[in-house]
C-alpha cells in the first residue's frame, strides 16, 4: 500500500512508548496498534490531531505516501 503510517519511527525518534502516548491522548493500547500496523481503514481528525499535539509533529510527520503509479490506473477502472 503506498500510504504508510510512520508513528514507530516517531516515537523511537523521541524515545517514546505507544504505551505511554495511548494513555496520553485517550485511546486504547490496541486502537493505537491497529493504527501503527497501518490495519485502520481510517482515523478521527481528533485523534490525529491529539497524536500531532502530543508528539509536537504534523500529520505529515506521522503518514507518508508513495507514489505508485496504479493509483491512478485504479481510479480511471471504477468510472
Amino acid at each position: 500500500m503506498p500510504v504508510r503510517i510512520r508513528l514507530d519511527e516517531v516515537l523511537a525518534a523521541r524515545r517514546l512508548k505507544a504505551k505511554q502516548i495511548a494513555a496520553q491522548i485517550g485511546v486504547s493500547e490496541t486502537h493505537l496498534s491497529l493504527f501503527r500496523s497501518g490495519k485502520v481503514r481510517g482515523v478521527r481528525f481528533s485523534t490525529l490531531s491529539k497524536l500531532c499535539a502530543a508528539l509536537e509533529c504534523q500529520p505529515g510527520d506521522l503518514i507518508v505516501y508513495d507514489p505508485d503509479e496504479s493509483d491512478l490506473s485504479e481510479m480511471d477502472d471504477s468510472d
